[in-house]
C-alpha cells in the first residue's frame, strides 16, 4: 500500500513535536505539508530536513491554513492532522467538518502515540487554558523540589519562531543564553523568571533529544507547558491550573479538557481576584470530570515597587501577549494593579498602534484597553516600542513576567508588576511534592 498523505495543521510547536515523535522515519505515512496559525510569519517557511529526516531530502512545506481546503486537493491529502492547542471545542469540530467535506479524513493523537518516556521523574504543569498561570506554578514547583534536595529542569512547552536546525535543542541558564539564542519576548517571559530563580530551562523543537540531554544533568525533571496543550512526556504527576475567571472553559476547549480528565493535582488559580460562584462552578465541573484528582486553591497576590507611584496617574497597561489573544482574556495582573493602586485613567493604546501591533488588535478584538507585549521578531518587537512611545500617558505599567526594558527602551516613567503562586489552605503543593517524593 501506498504511504498514507498527510497533512499537520498546527502552530510551530505541538505539530513539530507530533510529526518528531510518530511521522518522522515512518514508511506507512508521507508528510506533505504543514499548515500554521496563530503565530506570525511561520507560513512559507520549510520544516527542514536536518529534523525531518531521510524521508523529506527536501524538507516540508509550512502553508497558512487559511490555504488548507486548497492543499488538500492540490497535494491528495488523505488524512489531516489537528496538532495545535487552546481552540474552543466548536471551532475544531468545525475545521473537521471542513477537511472531510473536502474528502479528507481527520484525525487528533492522544497521549499514548505523542509521549515520551523519561529515565527521571516527570512532573507536567499543564492548563485548561492560556493565562491560567502555568508559570508561577512552575516557579513554586521548581523551589519546592530545590529546597527538598533534588536538581531540576524545566522544558519549556515550543516556542521555535527562528532557525528550527539551530534552535532543536536550547539550554537556557544565563542573560546572556537568552541574547545568544535571539528569544523573542514570548520566550523571555518564559524563561527569564526560571533563571531569576536558579533553574536551568530547555526548549527547542526536538523534544526527546531536549528530554535526553536533561536527564544527564537532573534528578527530577518540570514539564513547564504552553497554552492549554498536555504533556509531550508520561508525567509521574500531573499538575493542571484552573482560572475561575473563565468557568466553563475548563470543559469547552481542545485540549484543556484532556487535561481537567487526567490530571491528578488541580490547581485553582486567582481565587482572591475571582467571583466566589464562579469557584464553585468550577469545582463543581472539576467534579464532575475527574473526582480523584487533588484540588488546592492558590492566590497571585500582586507586587508593585512603588504602589503611590500609580495613584492619580494615566496609564498604560501592558500584559502578556499570548494570554490577550488567543487566551482571550481582557486584562491580567498589570489591570488589576493599576484599578487596585488608584490610576486616574487607564488610557487604551488602540489609537497609537503602528504596524504589527495595530494588526494585532484588528485580529484579536476582544484584548480591550490593554496593550499585549507581542514581540515575535525584531520588527514586531520595534512596533511595540513605536507604540509606547506614542502613548499620550503618565506611567506605563508592566505586567508582563519579564523586565521588557531589558528588550526595548521604555521613555516613560515605569512600574513593573509581580505576581506569585500562593497556595490557600491545605494540602499544599509541598505537602502533595513532599509525599510523592520525598527522600
Amino acid at each position: 500500500m501506498s504511504p498514507t498523505r498527510t497533512l499537520i495543521m498546527g502552530a510551530a510547536g505541538r505539530d513539530f513535536h507530533n510529526f518528531n515523535v510518530f511521522f518522522r522515519n515512518n514508511p506507512n505515512y508521507e508528510v506533505v505539508a504543514f499548515t500554521a496559525t496563530q503565530i506570525p510569519d511561520i507560513e512559507g517557511r520549510t520544516y527542514p530536513t536536518e529534523l525531518a529526516g531521510k524521508q523529506y531530502p527536501k524538507g516540508i512545506p509550512i502553508y497558512a491554513e487559511t490555504d488548507l481546503l486548497k492543499l488538500i486537493a492540490e497535494l491528495k491529502v488523505d488524512e489531516v492532522v489537528f496538532a495545535y492547542s487552546d481552540v474552543p471545542h466548536e471551532v475544531v469540530m468545525h475545521k473537521a467538518s471542513a477537511v472531510m467535506a473536502a474528502g479528507a479524513d481527520f484525525r487528533m493523537m492522544g497521549t499514548r502515540s505523542t509521549q515520551v518516556k523519561s529515565t527521571k521523574p516527570v512532573i507536567s504543569i499543564c492548563a485548561v487554558r492560556t493565562g491560567c498561570g502555568k508559570s508561577q506554578t512552575t516557579r513554586r514547583v521548581s523551589l519546592i523540589l530545590r529546597e527538598m534536595g533534588f536538581k531540576v529542569a524545566a522544558i519549556r512547552h515550543p516556542m521555535p519562531y527562528g532557525d528550527l536546525v539551530k534552535q532543536a535543542v536550547q539550554r537556557f541558564a544565563t542573560y546572556e543564553d537568552l541574547d545568544k539564542h535571539e528569544c523573542t519576548i514570548e520566550e523571555r517571559e518564559e524563561y527569564e523568571p526560571h533563571i531569576d530563580n536558579g533553574v536551568i530551562v530547555y526548549a527547542g523543537v526536538d523534544y526527546e533529544a531536549i528530554l535526553r540531554q536533561a536527564e544527564k544533568e537532573v534528578d527530577i525533571v518540570l514539564w513547564d507547558g504552553g497554552n492549554n496543550d498536555f504533556s509531550f512526556y508520561v508525567p509521574d504527576l500531573e499538575i493542571v491550573v484552573v482560572d475561575p475567571h473563565r468557568p466553563g472553559h475548563e470543559k469547552s476547549y481542545h485540549p484543556g479538557e484532556t487535561n481537567t480528565r487526567s490530571a491528578d493535582v488541580f490547581v485553582i488559580n486567582k481565587v482572591d481576584t475571582a467571583n466566589a460562584e464562579n469557584v464553585i462552578k468550577v469545582r463543581d465541573t472539576l467534579r464532575e470530570l475527574n473526582p480523584d484528582a487533588i484540588v488546592i486553591e492558590g492566590a497571585s497576590p500582586l507586587f508593585v515597587d512603588d504602589p503611590a507611584a500609580i495613584k492619580g496617574k494615566r496609564v498604560l497597561v501592558i500584559e502578556d501577549g499570548p494570554t490577550l489573544t488567543h487566551g482571550e482574556m481582557a486584562y491580567g495582573a498589570g489591570y488589576v494593579a493599576a484599578r487596585r493602586f488608584g490610576a486616574a485613567e487607564i488610557v487604551d493604546p488602540r489609537p497609537f498602534a503602528v504596524k504589527s501591533i495595530k494588526a494585532t488588535f484588528e485580529k484579536y478584538p476582544k484584548t480591550g484597553p490593554i496593550l499585549p507585549a507581542m514581540g515575535y521578531g525584531e520588527a514586531q518587537i520595534r512596533d511595540l516600542e513605536a507604540t509606547i512611545a506614542k502613548a499620550d500617558v503618565d506611567l506605563i505599567i508592566i505586567g508582563t513576567p519579564i523586565d521588557l526594558t531589558r528588550v526595548l527602551k521604555i521613555r516613560k516613567p515605569a512600574q513593573r508588576v509581580r505576581y506569585e503562586l500562593q497556595e490557600i489552605g491545605q494540602p499544599t503543593l509541598e505537602d502533595i511534592l513532599k509525599s510523592k517524593f520525598g527522600k
